[in-house]
């Protein structure tokens, strides 16, 4: 469907987008074209789960997360999102349109959908590293350097969400990447994020090990997140990819200080640039239902289950964590009959 077609017959009063990067620039893309919608910042549990059913209707948009029956307009890049011929029909069938490619980023689905009818010539500049970062195609040195969209990329978060949503505004309003750079908001949080990766890496010796050519991090607990770059970046070669937990065991939904319990899977981009040895999609989805992403970058939440792996609906335990994490092992451990 052409962009100024869906213009005609979209009213989007609501950007529901991922809160990373590739979520912004997205939700950015989509402002330009709906100027007064509202943009919440949200992750993809929270769309799975139904935390977000009472404001997700057809004057809503969804960007860089998983399908919501009730939208109006869906634009994704997620290999486990891709959606059937049904949803898309039944979706048209309703007054809204699903868009999803197979792209580096949904950012980039967004831009190319949209570039025939507005100027977004001040988001060009971020596009290839939007593409790079969301699609596991840094390079080790490109990591390690002082890129500005890399070091953007790391203060974007839905947990600072007043900040993000003021990066939103100057994407919007076309101000170039080096005068937001400048911004005093943006060096006083690239400076932190420096700090928090410094003692990450303390982290990683403590906190991680290599099993199986898997680098096992556990962060749970700890207060602090990271990514599959600098996991892979410390182990090196030993790991042919890493899963790395966080979150808390108390966590909710909702919860911007308290995420809930969950882990992250990332092939080691650095060593095996062109795809991993194995879809981590495989150890996503064992458990939750809702977890997925892409083949060398996916996610879900820990689950609770009983001793013999059944799902149990309680709260979680300690003892779940390592319930959650000898099945992956398993699912990791059988990648050479699985991959075949």
């Amino acid at each position: 469907m052409a962009p100024s077609t869906l213009l005609d017959r979209l009213d989007i009063e609501r950007i529901i987008a991922d809160g990373d990067l590739d979520g912004l620039v997205a939700a950015a893309v989509l402002r330009i074209a709906w100027p007064e919608a509202e943009v919440v910042l949200s992750h993809p549990a929270e769309i799975r789960s139904g935390y977000l059913d009472e404001i997700v209707d057809r004057k809503t948009a969804v960007c860089d997360l998983p399908f919501h029956p009730e939208c109006g307009l869906w634009i994704d890049h997620h290999a486990t999102n891709q959606p059937t011929e049904e949803l898309i029909e039944a979706l048209e069938a309703q007054g809204g349109h699903a868009h999803w490619r197979d792209e580096d980023s949904a950012a980039r689905v967004a831009y190319d959908l949209f570039r025939p009818l507005f100027d977004l010539s001040s988001l060009a500049p971020l596009m290839r590293m939007v593409d790079r970062i969301d699609g596991g195609k840094i390079t080790k040195e490109e990591f390690l350097s002082d890129d500005p969209v890399l070091w953007l990329s790391h203060t974007v978060s839905a947990s600072d969400a007043e900040y993000t949503l003021g990066l939103l505004d100057w994407l919007v309003e076309g101000r170039d990447l080096e005068s937001i750079m400048a911004e005093p908001a943006v060096q006083e949080r690239v400076e932190q994020k420096r700090r928090e990766r410094d003692e990450v890496r303390g982290l990683l010796a403590e906190n991680g090990e290599v099993v199986d050519r898997l680098a096992v991090v556990r962060l749970q607990g700890t207060g602090h997140r990271t990514n599959g770059y600098l996991v892979t970046a410390h182990f090196g070669e030993a790991c042919d990819a890493c899963l790395i937990m966080h979150g808390d065991i108390d966590g909710q939904l909702g919860d911007r200080d308290r995420w809930p319990l969950a882990a992250s899977f990332y092939t080691n981009s650095f060593l095996h640039p062109d795809g991993g040895v194995f879809d981590l999609t495989q150890m996503a989805t064992l458990f939750d239902a809702h977890g997925g992403g892409h083949a060398n970058a996916c996610g879900c939440r820990m689950m609770p289950m009983g001793d013999a792996g059944e799902l149990e609906e309680r709260g979680l335990d300690t003892e779940d964590v390592e319930r959650n994490l000898a099945g992956w092992m398993r699912v990791w451990a059988s990648r050479a009959q699985r991959s075949s």
